[in-house]
């Protein structure tokens, strides 16, 4: 059963940086797609960034416009997303989310709900 834990979220100040880690373990497919999704208070879940397990994929929300990385190589099971020069608007809960097989091919990009397996979240506060 395919499990993910997130951490590394924590309270920064504006144009502080932060790195999230995303820890995977149980693929039953050997192609997938892994995202950070995030919630703001108030507001619905929005996907930040996706990569596929080959590093083919890759997608950027527009609002990170160049600030947020995916380091790593996701041939080895690494999905951090490094955040640099947060703003306070980039506060929320990170998710990091898993869609295996076929579908992942085509899941960069889409919304929330394209994506079955979920973690539990890490707290991203950034202050002003």
């Amino acid at each position: 059963q395919l499990q993910l834990a997130e951490s590394g979220g924590a309270s920064v100040q504006s144009g502080g940086s932060l790195r999230l880690s995303c820890a995977a373990s149980g693929f039953t497919r050997d192609y997938y797609a892994v995202a950070w999704i995030r919630q703001a208070p108030g507001k619905g879940r929005e996907v930040v960034s996706c990569i596929t397990s080959t590093g083919g994929i890759q997608y950027y929300a527009d609002f990170v416009e160049g600030r947020f990385t995916i380091p790593g190589d996701p041939t080895t099971n690494i999905f951090d997303l490094q955040m640099n020069n947060l703003k306070p608007e980039d506060t929320g809960l990170y998710f990091c989310a898993v869609e295996e097989g076929g579908r992942a091919r085509a899941v960069c990009g889409e919304g929330p709900s394209y994506f079955s397996s979920w973690g539990q979240g890490t707290q991203v506060t950034v202050s002003s």
